[in-house]
């Protein structure tokens, strides 16, 4: 079946906002090459779709969250585990870290459960917790929030608020994607758990199997700065590695997958 040229143009929109979740219809007009109200029309079709969501000014992909936790946990496991392993030795003598959510991290926390030394993790995640919580060392702290079943963890103003209480040498997070442009998140409530928990803390460790690179979600919780640190598989790509490297950020290879 041959595409119309409308149907070709609303494809390349959808592609163009899988590489970019949110985009304007300037930056939509001028990556297609037509008139803004040629853009207009379109969103307003693929809104009306359901294949997008129309936000003033723009657009957002409609599936721009990333799978359930529980879907995601069936992925990587070999590269996720891996990477944990390697994220263990990066707790060093820190008596106190923040976890955040999701499904490397959860497997951080498996692999954070063998420790024999004192700890006292603060997070987010419920699930994080519950790994946790098998070990008489480490002492628990759940942030307070508003919880969402399907991702196991507790946003909103009173998770901001708590986190912002402390100043924390070390913090472990994932990733939906992670591009040249920093470590981006899916979801807005996460994004902003995240994004304080970077703020209050000396060292991050980002921990992202290579399915991430040249990733961007739907927003940015932190550039590549000194103190920002990528726990990977895999050497990045050269573009995203001199992104990294002109920033000051290091790169942490598991070396066993």
């Amino acid at each position: 079946m041959t595409l119309s040229k409308k149907e070709r143009r609303q494809d390349q929109i959808l592609e163009a906002l899988d590489r970019n979740p949110a985009m304007r219809v300037s930056e939509l007009a001028d990556t297609l090459n037509v008139s803004s109200e040629t853009i207009r029309r379109d969103l307003t079709h693929l809104d009306a779709t359901g294949r997008i969501n129309r936000t003033y000014g723009g657009a957002v992909r409609g599936q721009v969250s990333e799978p359930h936790l529980a879907e995601r946990l069936s992925h990587h496991i070999a590269a996720r585990q891996a990477i944990a392993r390697k994220a263990i030795d990066l707790v060093q003598d820190a008596e106190t870290i923040f976890v955040g959510g999701g499904a490397t991290t959860l497997h951080f926390a498996r692999a954070l459960r063998s420790t024999t030394r004192r700890l006292t993790v603060l997070t987010p995640a419920h699930r994080v917790a519950s790994e946790l919580s098998e070990n008489a060392n480490i002492q628990i702290m759940c942030l307070p929030g508003l919880f969402d079943g399907k991702e196991g963890l507790v946003t909103g103003p009173e998770t901001l608020a708590a986190i912002q209480r402390f100043h924390i040498p070390i913090a472990f997070m994932g990733a939906s994607g992670v591009d040249s442009g920093g470590v981006s998140e899916a979801m807005l409530g996460p994004s902003e758990v995240y994004r304080a928990m970077i703020e209050c803390s000396q060292t991050v460790y980002i921990l992202a199997d290579q399915s991430k690179f040249d990733c961007r979600s739907l927003k940015y919780i932190t550039g590549w700065t000194e103190g920002i640190h990528l726990v990977t598989d895999a050497n990045p790509g050269a573009d995203l590695l001199n992104k990294l490297k002109t920033g000051g950020a290091k790169v942490h290879l598991s070396g066993d997958v």
